[in-house]
């Protein structure tokens, strides 16, 4: 998937680039020609780094595909649920029960870089930010990012999610050219949200020039992080340095690794997404699910968390899910008329819990609006169940044989549908 055209500097280029300061004070980096796909600049680039907040990167990507599909807009309400609003600082101190624009979600992780807003974000795209970061790591590997496993949305310490200074050289590229029209937010300077105005994070924008982006991170694993997007006439740079001491240091490193790699960059028009050479080639992807204004997920912390089965494309190594608890009741509600073809068997294919009858059926429909022919057949059932004080509803597909199911779970599952194959009690 990853076509790479190396300009390997000299061993007495690097013995006297490490001499600098500013390539012995990081960890690692990555200077990459955006015009011709050379890489300018290497330091341990491979080397597996904890991202920090580099992963709301892809936390955007993702949103911005649901953007592009009409799936969300702007003005898509995402509520906050207790989970997303007691995640540590930097946030926007979202209370639960609250929701927020996905407009002023994406600003509130450009700027401000709101692990609160983050896992909103995730949360009200795929249910749980489990979920989401195994659809964060697929599309990182989708995209070339060989090295990159994803656990959570944020970039909060987890000793699991780890990435390269190369890996998030290809995001930023794909960031800048698939998504021109949303690329974009990564410029903005200031947020105000509710009377507060946040200052964005990346120093660069404020004094470099060229500046158009992109993401900052820290964390006392990481060290200070930053990928960097410049633009000086007719060339452009795209820059990643991980493991700084402090933030000055990182950006003075920064500034020095483009300062050094502006008179070797290559003036003219940037290629094609599928000739550059650091950049894979993409295929068109299918829209994601559409999610319903101010719709309220399922967290798994909340109920009992159910195994979800991925393909092989997914994580490296999947996070391990607690097993189905069994129901408290076995009288399923049926949702809707039945069909008149004959579909028998003792296996369900769910599609997702939620704590109330309503959300469960609005998440059938949604599943057999865009699976109709999958499905005929196939009654749609809320199994209602009591855990703690909480009655929750799984939404299920009744009437399969055992691999009937697997095989409807996994069409549904090329479809951007999480499911799972369970024997009906």
């Amino acid at each position: 998937m990853l076509a790479l055209a190396i300009a390997a500097p000299s061993s007495s280029a690097l013995a006297a680039s490490k001499k600098r300061s500013s390539g012995s004070a990081i960890a690692a980096a990555i200077v990459v020609d955006m015009n011709s796909g050379r890489i300018l600049h290497e330091q341990a680039s491979m080397t597996p780094r904890a991202p920090a907040s580099l992963t709301k990167m892809m936390t955007l990507y993702v949103l911005f595909s649901y953007l592009r599909s009409g799936a969300v807009t702007p003005d898509t309400e995402f509520v906050v649920t207790p989970y997303a609003a007691s995640q540590s600082p930097t946030k926007l101190g979202l209370k639960p029960g609250a929701t927020i624009r996905a407009a002023d979600a994406v600003h509130a992780l450009v700027t401000l870089s709101a692990n609160d807003a983050a896992v909103t974000i995730a949360e009200n795209l795929a249910g749980t930010e489990a979920n989401f970061a195994r659809v964060m790591t697929r599309k990182a590997q989708e995209i070339g990012m060989m090295s990159t496993l994803f656990r959570n949305a944020s970039g909060l310490p987890n000793d699991q999610q780890v990435t390269t200074a190369r890996d998030m050289a290809i995001l930023a590229q794909h960031l800048i050219r698939d998504f021109p029209e949303y690329y974009v937010c990564f410029q903005t300077k200031y947020f105000t949200y509710r009377g507060h105005r946040y200052r964005n994070h990346n120093r660069l924008l404020f004094g470099y020039k060229g500046t158009d982006g992109i993401k900052t991170g820290y964390t006392r694993a990481a060290g200070f992080n930053l990928t960097a997007s410049v633009k000086r006439d007719d060339k452009h740079l795209v820059a990643v340095v991980l493991g700084g001491r402090t933030g000055s240091q990182r950006d003075a490193a920064m500034r020095s690794l483009l300062d050094r790699s502006f008179p070797k960059a290559v003036a003219g028009r940037p290629k094609p997404v599928d000739t550059a050479p650091l950049v894979a080639s993409l295929e068109a992807a299918p829209p994601p699910p559409p999610v319903a204004k101010k719709r309220v997920f399922a967290l798994a912390s909340a109920g009992p968390a159910e195994p979800v089965i991925f393909s092989t494309e997914a994580a490296p190594a999947p996070a391990k899910l607690a097993a189905a608890q069994p129901e408290m009741s076995a009288d399923p509600t049926p949702i809707g008329p039945t069909t008149s073809a004959k579909a028998v068997g003792p296996y369900h294919v769910q599609v997702g819990a939620f704590t109330s009858q309503a959300e469960a059926e609005s998440r059938l429909g949604e599943v057999r609006g865009r699976a109709t022919t999958l499905l005929d057949g196939h009654q749609p059932v809320a199994v209602a169940f009591q855990k703690d004080d909480t009655q929750w509803y799984r939404a299920r597909f009744a009437g399969f044989t055992q691999d009937r199911a697997k095989s409807t779970c996994a069409e549904l599952k090329r479809m951007s549908f999480e499911c799972v194959v369970m024997r009906a009690n």
